[in-house]
């Protein structure tokens, strides 16, 4: 018997469940940050980007990708990220350098996205992306509980902070130097 279009359905729609969930945690998560809920935003948090990892390993096991479901999939994750940390600058738990930086990595590489796609291509995520992200995720996470250890004056989380922004900068540089073909075409 063979699984038929309802398989399909059922397997787009659990991931545009992940993609929805982030989108929707966003502006929830700002709210706790700003009302100083710091447990319970890390948490919202922490379930939003866990749905990354879950939605991109289902895709590639079920072998469900589109333009849509990529594009939609890669806006939630800039966004739950740039929320955030305007959350955490607004809050004074992010410096706004780190956050400039991050952000403007990203909007960047939305933006190169839409360039190479237009060109025909497709800028696949990279495997130093992924590991981004997941770095991303575990210092903000930690700049919400902003654990009392102190590091040569400053706390673990502003450190990771800084450590993660350099990471993020140094990942959009390899994507802008993988992509220079892409862009002279």
């Amino acid at each position: 018997m063979q699984a038929g279009p309802f398989a399909a359905l059922r397997t787009s729609r659990a991931l545009a469940v992940g993609t929805s969930v982030r989108i929707v945690a966003s502006p929830v998560i700002l709210g706790l940050l700003l009302g100083h809920d710091w447990t319970l935003a890390a948490v919202v948090f922490l379930i939003a980007a866990a749905t990354d990892f879950i939605d991109g390993r289902l895709a590639r096991r079920w072998q469900v990708t589109t333009k849509l479901g990529s594009f939609l999939d890669t806006t939630a994750d800039k966004l739950l990220v740039s929320t955030t940390l305007l959350g955490l600058v607004a809050v004074d738990r992010a410096s706004a350098w780190v956050a400039f930086v991050i952000i403007a990595r990203e909007f960047t590489i939305l933006g190169l996205r839409a360039a190479v796609a237009a060109g025909g291509s497709n800028l696949e995520t990279s495997l130093f992306g992924k590991w981004k992200a997941t770095f991303q995720f575990a210092a903000i996470a930690v700049a919400m509980l902003r654990p009392h250890v102190i590091i040569d004056g400053a706390y673990l989380d502003q450190w990771l902070m800084v450590i993660v922004a350099a990471i993020t900068a140094w990942s959009g540089i390899e994507y802008l130097r993988a992509s220079t073909d892409a862009l002279r075409g």
